[in-house]
């Protein structure tokens, strides 16, 4: 994997950038779909494609591992093959899956012991486990296996949560290098940053996982609960410290606005359900502000879901129609507010990446964030 810085905007720390991979390339800033159980729900892999306009997408390990399992997606030849997605993927480790299960799970310093959510099995997952597993799915980005501290923690817990994370990067790398690919390209791990939101721990962190030199850099263990403010200033320092010649991705954010903000402070990959998760249950987001498509405001509003909508659910559907599907909980309604909702996404990090280019990202992000937290 290779990532070419490209352009920086001279009034905030945004830049715009290329990822190659060997699944084709990813133009930076961008917004990863997830595709929890190899399928991002309600969504084809040909409108991921074609209509929303997806360069990348995730693949949840945790739920890989326990459905449909490595054994038949390395009979399958990967996740690339099983899904017939032919662009880039990036799995997480698990480590935030296993985290959500804060019942069912004991962790120690050889790895995390927990409960299938499905059907209660008990199961273990190791740093080296994590690997072998992302070894069968078959991702073009790997993340290290980390523990997700919870907020609020204490400064001992992130501190000691940190230091595991350290040592469990270690033992990730050491597995990759004594085990080769399986399907014929290479494998780029990021290590993920963790320290809360402890200016410190976030520095040492940072300060640990750069020494380390790997092809790109995650920052992880925010967007767990703390306020956005918080959010911001911990990604700020990191990016601060993190190589600007190496892509930064920020996990499991965010809100419209939560991007633009910290494509502001200098991350370049994101990844959230918020799009299709918030759509299915009728929250539409759009470039002049968030729609409940469930009001009765709308039950005759015949107009477009975006007039600035990319995919072609925009210009085929009124919020009058969309609104009707949720009232008569027909499920094409999700369908068609989770295709909008990832086309305006990927729309968004791509007129990012124009502003930035253009060197005017910083004055128009100032308007969109106020127009993107509207409710209409």
């Amino acid at each position: 994997m290779q990532f070419r810085l490209e352009h920086q905007d001279p009034e905030s720390k945004a830049r715009s950038g290329t990822i190659q991979t060997a699944h084709g390339e990813i133009q930076t800033p961008i917004f990863m779909p997830v595709g929890t159980v190899a399928s991002v729900k309600a969504v084809h892999q040909r409108e991921l494609a074609e209509d929303i306009k997806a360069q990348i997408i995730l693949g949840n390990t945790y739920h890989l591992y326990l459905r449909p399992g490595t054994d038949i997606l390395n009979r399958a030849g990967g996740l690339h093959q099983f899904m017939n997605w032919q662009k880039p993927i990036l799995t997480d480790s698990g480590g935030y899956q296993v985290y959500s299960l804060a019942n069912n799970r004991k962790i120690t310093e050889e790895g995390v012991a927990f409960k299938s959510h499905i059907d209660g099995s008990r199961h273990f997952f190791s740093p080296e486990k994590s690997m072998e597993i992302q070894r069968h799915i078959g991702a073009d980005i790997i993340m290290a296996f980390d523990e997700c501290p919870p907020y609020p923690s204490t400064y001992q817990y992130a501190r000691e949560s940190m230091d595991m994370t350290h040592r469990w990067l270690q033992r990730c790398s050491e597995w990759l290098k004594e085990n080769d690919p399986l399907y014929g390209f290479e494998q780029s791990l990021f290590p993920i940053v963790q320290g809360s939101t402890y200016k410190d721990l976030r520095i040492k962190s940072a300060e640990t996982i750069a020494e380390f030199g790997a092809d790109g850099n995650a920052i992880g263990g925010l967007s767990v609960g703390e306020p956005a403010e918080e959010m911001y200033a911990m990604s700020e320092i990191v990016c601060d410290v993190l190589p600007q010649d190496k892509a930064r991705y920020l996990m499991g954010v965010g809100t419209p606005a939560n991007i633009l903000e910290n494509i502001a402070l200098g991350v370049d990959m994101f990844d959230c359900v918020m799009p299709t998760r918030n759509g299915r249950n009728g929250m539409i987001f759009t470039s002049e502000g968030i729609i409940n498509i469930k009001n009765k405001k709308w039950e005759d509003d015949f107009g477009p879901l975006d007039p600035n909508g990319p995919t072609f659910v925009d210009s085929q559907y009124s919020k009058a129609y969309l609104r009707h599907l949720f009232a008569a909980n027909e499920y094409l309604g999700r369908q068609i507010a989770s295709v909008h909702n990832l086309g305006f996404y990927l729309w968004l990090t791509g007129e990012a990446r124009k502003q930035i280019e253009a060197g005017t990202f910083a004055s128009w992000k100032n308007i969109m964030v106020e127009k993107l937290q509207r409710r209409l």
